[in-house]
């Protein structure tokens, strides 16, 4: 079930990255919600590597805002890469 929360987590988690950091990136909706996943897993393992986080079976508000977080941190990269 873990993976699949971070999953559902990212999708919103994307959206809320956008609107704090709004911008064209191309690609829409679609890339933000990738982005936004991609976000939530890789701040939901690091979360969990550190000893932050731990597994997501519901809505934790802290794990919440770890995928957030992850997505604003991915979207930030993206935009790095892809100014280069």
């Amino acid at each position: 079930m873990g993976i699949l929360a971070w999953i559902v987590f990212g999708l919103i988690a994307g959206v809320i990255a956008k609107l704090i950091m709004p911008g064209r990136d191309g690609g829409g909706f679609i890339l933000t919600c990738v982005l936004g996943i991609v976000g939530a897993v890789v701040g939901g393992w690091l979360a969990t590597l550190f000893g932050i986080g731990g597994d997501v079976t519901g809505f934790d508000l802290r794990s919440f805002l770890v995928a957030v977080v992850g997505a604003i941190v991915v979207l930030a990269i993206f935009r790095m890469v892809r100014r280069h």
